[in-house]
């Protein structure tokens, strides 16, 4: 199993967003989604993310919180426990990312753009939820979402 970060970063009521156009081979290409990446070494879910989070954005976090812990399980066999975390500290300048182009998006807006049908499920918990929750998302061959469960339960997909 990876294991990676993901971290949406707030402002003004927005999410800082990276469309993933830069990489090639990248399984996110043409998609939008926060920042974050790959563990390295020994690093805790803590330093990976301030890691990642200044490598892609040349900011460095001040403040963060835990949200919840995604498990996916990929039809293609890359599976991967993703630590999500939301930041509303940071110091720097916004740079540019090799992996695409960084844009803040309003929260009403992010549904608009094209995400991965499982961002859309913890997007939408992370505007309801204040307490940290466990996600499971169940992908097949075709990177199709088939199947969700959260903290235990089994739960409609489906986002709209």
């Amino acid at each position: 199993m990876e294991m990676t970060t993901l971290c949406y970063l707030e402002k003004d009521n927005a999410y800082l967003m990276l469309h993933r156009i830069s990489k090639k081979n990248d399984l996110n290409k043409g998609k939008w989604i926060g920042v974050g990446g790959h563990f390295e070494g020994e690093e805790s879910p803590e330093e990976c993310l301030i890691r990642e989070v200044f490598e892609e954005t040349g900011l460095t976090l001040t403040r963060w919180k835990p949200r919840g812990l995604v498990t996916f399980i990929s039809g293609r066999g890359a599976s991967e426990y993703m630590f999500l975390f939301t930041a509303d500290g940071f110091t720097g300048e916004l740079t540019e990312c090799n992996e695409g182009v960084l844009e803040w998006v309003p929260k009403d807006k992010v549904t608009e753009l094209e995400l991965w049908p499982g961002d859309r499920v913890f997007l939408k918990l992370l505007g309801e939820r204040e307490d940290f929750f466990l996600l499971k998302l169940i992908y097949d061959e075709n990177d199709a979402l088939t199947g969700a469960v959260l903290d235990g339960q089994i739960i409609d997909p489906v986002v709209s």
